[in-house]
Parts: C-alpha cells; sequence; structure tokens
C-alpha cells in the first residue's frame, strides 16, 4: 500500500484515539460528584481515578490559585506560584496528547503500508495497530514526564524516581481506547485499498522465518527470563550513582528493562508457582508465532517493519500474559474486574526497548539465512 492510501487511516485512527483518550480524562471530574462512591463503590472509583487521571487535562485541585490543600510545594521566597505551575500542567497535557497523535500516525503509518489489512492479513494489521497504540500511549507520557514533574513545584527532588512513577501511569486507560483506534484504521484501510493493485506476500522460507523467530524470541526472554529473575531485578534496583539528578535509576531501569518478574518455588505451591511461570511461556509463545509469520505477511521485509512488527509482538504477548495471570491466578470472590486488571499494560516500555533489539536480531538471522539459502530451482 502506498504512503498515499495509508496517511488516510493513520490520521483517522491517530485523531481517534487522542479524541478518546481526552475525553476520558474529562470525565475524570465526574467521579467526585455526590454519590459517586456510594453507586459504583469506594474502591471502583478509587481505581477509575488512577486510570482516568493521568489523561484529565484540567490541573488538580492542589494548583488552583487561593486553595488551601496540601499537595503543593511553594516558593522560597514565600510567594504563591501556583499559576505559573498550573501552566506547566496544561503543558504537559499539551504534549502529551500531541505527542500521543504523533507517535501512532507515525507508527500506524509504517504498519499499514507494509500489514494491509488486505488479502488475509486484516486480523493481523488489527492487532498490530492495537498493540502499538498502547506503545504511543506510553511515549506520550514518557516525553511530557519532565513537564508534569515541575508542575509539582520540587520537580529537581529524586528526580529520576519521580520519572518513573509518572512513566508507570496512564497504562491501563489505551488498552481499551486503542482497540477502537485501531479497528477504525483498520476499517478505514480496508475502504482507502480498495482498487489498489494486488499486494504482494514476501516468499520467505519456513527454515528461514523460524530461525528470525527463535533469535528474536532469545532476546525478548533474556528480560522476561534473565533480567527479570529477582536476584537480577534486585541488582538492577540498587544500581545507583553518586547523587545528582542521575541519584536511583532503579525503578526507571526497572521498567525499561524488565517484561515481568519471578523467583523459585521458596517453599510455597509448586501449582501455583507453575501457573504464574505459564504466563511467561505464554508471552514468549505468542511472540515467536508472531515473529515466525510476520516476514510473510509483510508486502516487503524491512528492518522498520520487522522493528515495529517485533514490538506489537511483544505488547501483545505481554498482554495476553497479562490477561492469564489475571483470569487464572489474580481472579478471586472478592476481587472485582478492576482491581484485577490494576498491572494491566505494566511493562509497555521494557516491550519497547526489547522489541525493537528482538525486531533487528530478527531482521539479521532472516537476511544471513536467505544469504545462505540454495537458489530456487528453475
Amino acid at each position: 500500500m502506498t504512503y498515499r492510501r495509508a496517511v488516510t487511516p493513520a490520521l483517522i485512527g491517530g485523531l481517534l484515539l487522542t479524541a478518546l483518550l481526552w475525553w476520558a480524562g474529562a470525565s475524570a471530574d465526574a467521579l467526585h460528584l455526590p454519590g459517586s462512591g456510594g453507586t459504583l463503590g469506594a474502591e471502583v472509583v478509587a481505581e477509575l481515578q488512577r486510570w482516568l487521571t493521568p489523561w484529565a487535562y484540567d490541573p488538580p485541585s492542589f494548583l488552583d490559585a487561593g486553595a488551601a490543600v496540601s499537595g503543593y510545594v511553594g516558593d522560597t521566597a514565600g510567594g504563591d506560584r501556583r499559576d505559573y505551575y498550573a501552566g506547566l500542567y496544561t503543558t504537559a497535557l499539551q504534549i502529551r496528547f500531541g505527542a500521543l497523535f504523533v507517535f501512532f500516525v507515525l507508527g500506524a503509518l509504517l504498519l499499514i503500508r507494509r500489514l494491509p489489512p488486505v488479502r488475509g492479513r486484516t486480523t493481523a494489521a488489527f492487532l498490530a495497530l492495537w498493540a502499538w497504540g498502547m506503545v504511543a500511549g506510553a511515549l506520550a507520557v514518557t516525553v511530557s514526564a519532565p513537564w508534569l514533574i515541575a508542575s509539582t513545584g520540587h520537580g529537581s527532588y529524586r528526580f529520576l524516581p519521580q520519572l518513573a512513577n509518572v512513566i508507570a501511569s496512564g497504562r491501563q486507560l489505551p488498552v481499551v481506547v486503542a482497540l477502537v483506534a485501531a479497528g477504525a484504521a483498520v476499517l478505514v484501510a480496508r475502504i482507502t485499498a480498495d482498487g489498489a493493485e494486488p499486494l504482494p506476500r514476501a516468499d520467505v522460507p519456513a527454515r528461514a522465518a523460524r530461525r528470525a523467530a527463535t533469535a528474536g524470541t532469545a532476546v525478548i526472554a533474556l528480560s522476561a527470563v534473565v533480567l527479570s529473575y529477582q536476584s537480577v531485578a534486585a541488582a538492577l534496583q540498587e544500581f545507583s550513582p553518586d547523587g545528582g539528578l542521575l541519584a536511583e535509576p532503579g525503578d526507571l531501569l526497572r521498567q525499561w528493562l524488565l517484561l515481568g518478574a519471578w523467583s523459585g518455588p521458596a517453599g510455597g505451591p509448586l501449582g501455583d508457582w507453575l501457573l504464574y511461570r505459564a504466563s511467561d511461556v505464554l508471552l514468549l509463545a505468542v511472540v515467536w508465532w508472531a515473529l515466525r509469520r510476520l516476514p510473510g505477511l509483510l508486502t516487503r521485509v524491512t528492518l522498520p517493519a520487522m522493528a515495529a512488527g517485533a514490538v506489537c509482538a511483544t505488547v501483545l504477548g505481554l498482554l495476553a500474559s497479562q490477561l492469564l495471570r489475571i483470569a487464572v491466578v489474580q481472579t478471586g470472590p472478592h476481587q472485582g474486574l478492576l482491581y484485577s486488571s490494576a498491572g494491566l499494560g505494566n511493562g509497555i516500555p521494557a516491550a519497547l526497548t526489547f522489541g525493537l533489539v528482538a525486531g533487528v536480531t530478527a531482521t539479521t538471522v532472516l537476511r544471513l539465512s536467505l544469504r545462505g539459502a540454495p537458489a530456487p530451482a528453475a
């Protein structure tokens, strides 16, 4: 599919994703209405606030000028600069929504061009765009985080832990909203593709595709199995340079490097431990299967397309493992759906980091395998 045909669905998906997240964030104030706690329940209201507040455009109450509330650190000279910090908060949200739109459109443009939703690719394109919507949300939260931290009035204090805390927020809502944006983008892409020339599939030998998928999955396993082991994760958490803005980077490193967390049975029930590990196995299985299919689905195997596809495959595998853990392990008689889904969307920054490396590795192995493969018989 040409860029001219791909740009319309990418723009529509980006606009819809941005508009829906803005609307959801604007609905956060409704949770403070009298009776909301009695109607929905205090726990449900608290969990919904965690989902919606990172996307709320209005500044928090402690930045209202003249409001005598906690949470604001005043100027050292005694002045009240809450209007200034409220402006920083507004700037942060403007950057967040602008970056969300830009990141989604750029990724969707590449995915729709190389993975158009025609000729048996519709499901794959929808899943890839859904995953990319979650990645765009995580990137938008990340690039806007410094302004959001500065709006609290004490941005230089423990900057990296604050940065990690901000990046960890706002991850659940894009999981749901990106579904709608991906569906709309795929629908429009199928319409714009009508009348175009037949789009070919890349001819990739099965053995080369399996080798590439195995190499890419090994990269994901490095994070999910090796780095996520308890003792290794603890070493990352404890690492810290001496003072300054770069002090205490442990939380940030864990977010961008770890796809999970695990340890040995440690005397607990072996069955429960195996259930937890089944989610890790599912993550790797989904990644391997997606990377195995990806070269044959692309109209042309390129490094950017494979890297973006590997990121989407990792996000989907991560989401599948989290859904399995919610359904099999965490759900109990006293746990509602919102409470059980509190960890939904965790690990997307690490999925981006290792997905990119996995995509580059899989592409390199694939090209080396094709270079050494015998030419087809005439």
